[in-house]
C-alpha cells in the first residue's frame, strides 16, 4: 500500500464485502449510534470500522515479514496487508516494492553485486537491486531490514531476523491460525506495478487467481480482499476470483500508470466522481483512497473539512479503506503534531477520530493496536 517509489449500494457492502452475523452499529464522533448493518455474510466476519495492519505491523517490526504479520495479529489487526512483487522464476513474494535495496541486506552480499542496476518502473527512475532478477532461492538467501531506519531506529532491532516470505507461505500461515483461532485470517492483497511487470512477462493477475483457487480463498464470501493502484488490474482479477477487489486512489492529480500507458487521460480526480465511481463499482468492492481525498490538508498542513468522498462512494455501493495513519509526527496533519521531533508520536488518536467520524469503513495504518483502540468509540 502506498505508491513510494520515492519516498451499488449499502446492501452490496454489507452482503457482500465485510460479513457478520447478525447487526453492527456506527458510532460517531459525539459518541451517538447511526444506521444498523443487516444483512450482511454469513460468519465470523469484520467489525466496522475495520482495521487493516499496514504491511503487517510496520511500525513495529520490519514489513512485510512473519514478525511484522504475527505481531499483527496477536495486537488484533482485523486484516493484514501483503504486496505482492514476483521472481525471476515466477514466484509472488510480499514486498513494497520490487527495489529490495532498502528493505533487505542485498547491498552487503558481494554475490549479487552485479545485479544493482538502474531501470524506470512506473516512470520512476532508480537504481538498485530488483526482485525480477533473483530466483526465489536467491531470494531466500538475503534477510529483511527496516526501510526507514532513520525514522524507526527501534525497528533496526529486528534487522536480518526474518526472510522474505513468498505469498504461497502467508496464505499456509494464515490457514494455520485461521485454524488455530476457530476463526478466518482476514488478507488485503496488493498487486504491485502490474502493467510494468506484465510488460516483462510476469503479470501477477494469474498466479494471484491460482494461489487464492489452491487455499480457498476465490470465493464472494472469502476472508480476504484484492487491491492495486491500477484499475485495469482489478478489472482483470474480478473475471478470475470473486473475491472483492479493492481499487487504490492516489493524489487526486495524480493518474493510474495503466492510465498512462493505455492513454486515458483521466485523473484520480475524475474517478473520485460520481460517475468514476459507478465505472468502479461495475467491477470492484471498494476503494482505497489516500486519506487526504477524504480529509483534505490546508496549505498549512492541517486537516480541512471532510471531503463528499465516502458519502458518494458509499452511495455507489463501495467500501472505503483510505491509507495511511502512522503516529509519528511527520506523518499526522500540522494540528496533530506534538513537540519538535519530527519521530516522535503525536496526536494519533485524535487523527483517528477525525476519520472515523466520516463513516470509512476501516483503514489501513502502520499502529494497528493505536487503530483498534480509537476504533472502540465508533463499534457497536
Amino acid at each position: 500500500m502506498g505508491q513510494e517509489l520515492r519516498p451499488g449500494r449499502r446492501t452490496l457492502l454489507s452482503a457482500a464485502v465485510l460479513g457478520a452475523a447478525g447487526a453492527t452499529t456506527i458510532g460517531t464522533a459525539g459518541g451517538a449510534q447511526a444506521a444498523s448493518r443487516a444483512h450482511r455474510r454469513g460468519g465470523k466476519g469484520l467489525p466496522f470500522p475495520a482495521v487493516v495492519a499496514h504491511r503487517g505491523t510496520s511500525g513495529y517490526r520490519p514489513e512485510h515479514t512473519f514478525g511484522s504479520y504475527r505481531l499483527a495479529l496477536e495486537m488484533g489487526a482485523d486484516v493484514i496487508e501483503q504486496d505482492l512483487v514476483p521472481t525471476k522464476d515466477g514466484h509472488l513474494v510480499c514486498r513494497h516494492e520490487n527495489d529490495i535495496t532498502a528493505t533487505t541486506d542485498v547491498a552487503d552480499h558481494d554475490e549479487f553485486a552485479d545485479r544493482r542496476t538502474t531501470k524506470s518502473v512506473d516512470g520512476a527512475e532508480l537504481t538498485g537491486w530488483f526482485t525480477e532478477d533473483f530466483t526465489l532461492r536467491e531470494l531466500k538467501t538475503l534477510r529483511a531490514v527496516e526501510r526507514i531506519p532513520d525514522q524507526r531506529q527501534h525497528n533496526t532491532l529486528y534487522d536480518g531476523r526474518w526472510e522474505v516470505p513468498t505469498f504461497e507461505e502467508v496464505l499456509r500461515w494464515a490457514r494455520e491460525k485461521g485454524r488455530e483461532r476457530g476463526r478466518p485470517i482476514w488478507l488485503h492483497i496488493e498487486t504491485k506495478h502490474p502493467t510494468y511487470f506484465r510488460g516483462l512477462g510476469l503479470a501477477l493477475e494469474k498466479p494471484l487467481a491460482r494461489l487464492l483457487r489452491k487455499y480457498g480463498r476465490h470465493r464472494a464470501d472469502s476472508p480476504n480482499f484484492v487491491q492495486s493502484f491500477e484499475p485495469s488490474s482489478i478489472e482483470q482479477l474480478s473475471h478470475l476470483v470473486a473475491c472483492p477487489g479493492v481499487v487504490l486512489l492516489s493524489d487526486a492529480d495524480s493518474q493510474p500508470w495503466d492510465f498512462v500507458e493505455s492513454g486515458d487521460p483521466r485523473t484520480v480526480a475524475d474517478l473520485v466522481e460520481p460517475e468514476g465511481l459507478a465505472e468502479i463499482a461495475g467491477y470492484a468492492a471498494g476503494i482505497g483512497p489516500t486519506l487526504e481525498l477524504v480529509i483534505p490538508r490546508r496549505e498549512d498542513d492541517t486537516l480541512d473539512e471532510p471531503s463528499s468522498l465516502v458519502d458518494d462512494a458509499h452511495d455507489a455501493g463501495l467500501v472505503v479503506h483510505p491509507y495511511t495513519v502512522r503516529n509519528e509526527n511527520s506523518f499526522l496533519p500540522a494540528d496533530f503534531r506534538r513537540g519538535e521531533d519530527p519521530n516522535a508520536y503525536g496526536d494519533a488518536f485524535g487523527y483517528f477520530r477525525k476519520l472515523y467520524a466520516t463513516g470509512i469503513d476501516g483503514l489501513f495504518s502502520d499502529n494497528c493496536d493505536t487503530a483498534l483502540l480509537a476504533a472502540e468509540e465508533f463499534r457497536g
